[in-house]
């Protein structure tokens, strides 16, 4: 049984500051990974120490994804992209 997916108003603001290309990628990409076994450690997913945004994370190249999941519903609450140790979202950058 698949996972529903849902965006938070905030994650929606957030792709607003990525191309159109890129915030494309980033919705194939989520439906692909995370509508089944969003919970199961891969390469590109996995579960981060305790921060203030989500306690799981999707890596799309220099994109992120950080979800969190509760019952049958993964919710996309931050979206953004990480150059070297820095992660930038929304347009800010945010210390994890």
């Amino acid at each position: 049984m698949a996972y529903r997916i849902e965006y938070s108003p905030e994650a929606e603001d957030h792709l607003m500051f990525l191309s159109a290309r890129d915030s494309r990628t980033v919705l194939d990409t989520v439906v692909v990974q995370l509508a089944h076994q969003p919970t199961v450690s891969t390469r590109n997913r996995k579960l981060m120490k305790a921060n203030r945004l989500a306690p799981w994370e999707l890596r799309i190249g220099s994109l992120r994804v950080y979800y969190e999941v509760k019952a049958r519903v993964v919710i996309v609450k931050a979206v953004g992209f990480k150059d070297r140790d820095r992660v930038w979202i929304g347009g800010e950058e945010i210390e994890l």
